[in-house]
């Protein structure tokens, strides 16, 4: 009697229940489908890890390609310093001459009187 009360008791437990109504609708496949799952599941984390090197990796090109525009500007903005510092010298030595050119020619013009 003591069986009839524990299957009684199963019978009502809707887990087993669900189990059996699994085990009825799936039986062995239920292993292949875990196996299946298993393998996607590897292959997703395969994939996420490929995915991110690939992030570390472009990651890495990026900053090494910041570095060098970085390098890059500065020497282009050295260059150009260099260029308004010579052309301002340059500028200064043609007003310069004008000076020269004024005295000269009010020496000139002195002469010329006298």
């Amino acid at each position: 009697m003591a069986k009839n009360d524990n299957s009684a008791i199963n019978a009502n437990d809707p887990t087993s229940k669900i189990d059996a109504i699994k085990q009825l609708i799936f039986g062995e496949n239920m292993v292949e489908y875990n196996h299946e799952f298993e393998a996607v599941k590897k292959d997703i984390l395969k994939k996420k890890k490929e995915l991110e090197n690939l992030v570390d990796e472009v990651k890495t090109e990026l900053l090494q390609n910041i570095d060098n525009l970085s390098t890059d500007i500065n020497i282009r903005i050295t260059e150009l310093e260099n260029s308004l510092e010579d052309k301002a010298d340059a500028l200064e030595e043609k007003k310069l001459d004008r000076k020269l050119l004024g005295d000269l020619l009010i020496k000139l013009g002195e002469k010329i009187s006298n």
